[in-house]
């Protein structure tokens, strides 16, 4: 598996919602060090640790780390018509901050796949042989990644969700949990594929599928409950 410098330096885990925690397990199986959270909401609440980690304030804490020695965990879930995983990721790598690519164990990961900076990939997850999956993209619980699919920067493939062979994801696309995309197809820049869906052709960027039927994006913001 080619991939970026695996850090064992300590980490901070940026937000402490539902992904964050689902992050937490992964790293603590991993054996990272969690020095603390960034998250505002819990620090307004007073809540001095979150899953036994000190609550360092808002993102404006990270300014007492040095980049070269704390790495970042993205923990902001990925939403349908939210850039907010993407605007933190952005700002704090041009701020100089590393986010490790994570690997659950229990994952499995053919050594002739590329992983880039940020990359998430949980428990049971499979990414099977040449696939190249982009910066700050979540390959979720039990999602299957066939053999050459090149996955974009900023991708949520959701938990069950299945990509046969040789399909492409473009940026900041999502594939929603337990959809199934038939080989070969690709799937345009920021569209989305709704719940148990099967994709049998191309989704032009910004379209919105749900079983058989496309949407323009936006209408995606409204079909969060949905998807």
């Amino acid at each position: 598996m080619s991939e970026p410098k695996m850090f064992r330096q300590p980490l901070v885990m940026i937000g402490a919602g539902g992904h964050a925690k689902v992050l937490h397990a992964l790293a603590m199986a991993l054996g990272h060090n969690i020095v603390g959270v960034c998250d505002p909401q819990l620090f307004q609440q007073g809540q001095s640790h979150w899953r036994g980690v000190p609550v360092l304030g808002g993102d404006d804490a990270l300014a007492q780390f040095d980049t070269s020695t704390f790495g970042l965990i993205n923990g902001i879930g990925q939403l349908v018509g939210s850039q907010a995983r993407k605007a933190i990721y952005e700002r704090l790598r041009q701020a100089g901050f590393n986010f490790p690519a994570l690997v659950h164990p229990a994952a499995w990961i053919c050594s002739s796949a590329t992983l880039a900076q940020g990359v998430q990939i949980m428990a049971g997850a499979v990414v099977q042989p040449d696939c190249c999956i982009g910066e700050n993209s979540i390959i979720n619980t039990h999602a299957s990644i066939d053999h050459d699919c090149v996955i974009g920067a900023h991708v949520h493939i959701a938990p069950g969700a299945t990509l046969c062979g040789g399909i492409r994801v473009l940026d900041g696309a999502f594939i929603a949990a337990g959809a199934t995309l038939i080989q070969g197809v690709t799937v345009g820049l920021g569209a989305v594929v709704g719940a148990g869906s099967i994709l049998t052709r191309d989704l032009e960027a910004n379209q919105v599928i749900l079983g058989s039927r496309p949407w323009v994006s936006n209408t995606a913001t409204k079909l969060k409950s949905d998807i």
